[in-house]
């Protein structure tokens, strides 16, 4: 082939693969806008159901169209701790199914209208101002550079079926024996762990097919392949995770391998059921992705019994730590910034831990007011101090949330949670105010009189009582409660001041020093911020 072929060759095939991979990013980041909802209720639906997991990871490929995401994201919850084992083997299972969706699409005939899908799709993301619309058009707009990269590969990949050089060297990866099938294979494996996308890998082979570069045997055999090079994504997403996330990305590796070891054997015959079932009338395409589904198919019913045992010997495969794993005060994992949608719920689910660790709190607090205990006292500094970590470490996921593709919705719900976080942590700030007030008073030898403690143990009730509340709302999103929040908030503003007049009058009635008396109503005071912040949490709840 002359430089100047070989040039053209490279530039178009370089180029078309990056705007297939571009592509396939924008139409995943559409897809997850458009349909974030539903994948929360998805992801949501996982349980200890095998074939529930696998309709799940099947159902949530085919909406972001990409099983990387996918992997990587349950990688991520696994170590999150959020996901069992178990559970993320039966979703990975179903990922592989759905991901063979691209595959069906890319076949479409509608491939050569790339460029024209392209066009109009971003003429609806410039000019229209629905936004629902213009994430369509994002959506579509990936799906014309998918097919118009793979029209550029295509042609990119023609001059190769006449070139002596190219079948000479290609000659040596033929499976006209296993051993030839076995090179297949670990050819498109390498391809698609260098690529780090089985769509694109497929996507490459597929239009080599159409060129007559390579015939079908030899693409089902590369699809073989592909299927595990696509494991090293969920791989390189577990280095640095804990043991349990490193077992998911295992498992993986482990079922592809499997699966394509026992495929090898009975390669011919499997092409004989392929050919027999779809006959040569059918387009190439089509034929390679219907060899990429049954496989995946094969897979799942292959490995869907073996799920328990499966994991049983990756228990044993890869061992605790000698020490508890925490990588983070939080739960949030930074694999989740592929997939917003549950990113979010991820993000809100620490809100509420946030809730009920303010709570606990308020518990401790509650026991310290009728006893000492040096035990619940160190727990209230203790939580203190991880909220100020927890605080931190949900700004900045957040934070790097809202740098990607999101909807109007998305960004008020984060903005919402930023806020929700922020007053949390001024709670506890609050809480702790408090007990240094308390431990000031042990400390001066001061005590409260019995009828201004059993008010701050009354207005504890009640300030705990109103966070508690909130809290349930913020759970059951319950928008409409600002109304009750606002009257409820007035109580508890009318009870400091009664409380602080009543301390006020009874100065000159009994004996108390002036810095116990200060203390007192800077406890007061405390409290009252307490539900100051509560309200601002309500009132971020209630943000439309």
């Amino acid at each position: 082939m002359e430089t100047e072929s070989f040039i053209q060759m490279i530039v178009m095939v370089v180029g078309g693969l990056g705007m297939f991979l571009l592509g396939m990013k924008q139409m995943s980041e559409g897809m997850q806008v458009i349909a974030g909802e539903k994948m929360r209720k998805l992801i949501s639906k996982v349980t200890d159901n095998n074939l529930v997991g696998v309709g799940v990871g099947a159902a949530l490929t085919g909406l972001i169209q990409s099983s990387s995401v996918t992997t990587v994201m349950v990688v991520g919850m696994v170590n999150a701790g959020v996901m069992t084992l178990r559970q993320s083997i039966g979703v990975i299972l179903g990922a592989d199914i759905g991901t063979t969706v691209t595959a069906w699409i890319i076949a479409l005939k509608i491939a050569d209208y790339g460029l024209p899908i392209l066009g109009i799709s971003a003429f609806f993301y410039l000019f229209s101002k629905n936004e629902r619309i213009r994430y369509i058009a994002v959506m579509f707009l990936g799906l014309g550079m998918v097919f118009y990269g793979l029209e550029l590969m295509k042609g990119g990949f023609e001059p190769l079926r006449d070139d002596p050089a190219f079948l000479s060297l290609f000659s040596r990866f033929q499976p006209s024996n296993h051993i030839g099938v076995l090179k297949c294979v670990l050819v498109g494996a390498f391809v698609t762990a260098i690529i780090q996308s089985s769509s694109a890998t497929v996507a490459i082979t597929i239009a080599l097919a159409k060129t007559g570069a390579i015939g079908y045997d030899t693409a089902v055999a590369l699809v073989l392949g592909e299927n595990i090079g696509t494991t090293i994504t969920a791989y390189l997403a577990s280095l640095g995770a804990t043991t349990n996330a490193k077992r998911t990305a295992y498992a993986h590796i482990l079922i592809k391998i499997m699966a394509v070891c026992l495929m090898i054997p009975i390669f011919y015959s499997y092409l004989w059921i392929l050919k027999t079932i779809l006959s040569e009338n059918i387009p190439l395409p089509a034929r390679i992705a219907f060899a990429h589904t049954v496989f995946n198919i094969f897979v799942v019913c292959l490995f869907l019994p073996l799920v328990a045992p499966l994991s049983s010997f990756l228990l044993r495969f890869v061992p605790e730590k000698s020490y508890k794993e925490i990588p983070h005060l939080t739960y949030l994992d930074i694999r989740m910034l592929d997939a917003p949608a549950l990113g979010i719920k991820q993000s809100f689910d620490e809100i509420l831990r946030m809730n009920g660790d303010v709570l606990k709190m308020f518990k401790w607090r509650e026991i310290l007011l009728s006893e000492n205990n040096g035990k619940n006292e160190r727990k209230i500094f203790q939580t203190e101090e991880k909220f100020d970590v927890i605080q931190k470490e949900i700004t900045e996921f957040l934070s790097k949330l809202l740098a990607g593709n999101l909807s109007m919705h998305e960004t008020k719900e984060i903005r919402k949670q930023l806020r929700m976080a922020d007053e949390y942590e001024s709670i506890s700030d609050c809480v702790v105010i408090i007990m240094k007030l308390f431990l000031k008073m042990q400390k001066n030898g001061l005590n409260i009189i019995e009828q201004d403690r059993n008010n701050i143990s009354d207005l504890h009730k009640s300030v705990s009582g109103y966070v508690e509340w909130i809290g349930q709302a913020i759970q059951n999103k319950n928008t409409g409660i600002l109304v009750k929040v606002l009257a409820e908030g007035k109580v508890i503003n009318n009870k400091v001041k009664n409380y602080r007049s009543l301390h006020i009058n009874e100065l000159g009635a009994t004996p108390n020093s002036p810095l116990a008396s200060l203390i007192y109503t800077d406890i007061l005071n405390a409290y009252r911020r307490i539900k100051d912040h509560s309200l601002n949490i309500a009132e971020a709840l209630c943000l439309e």
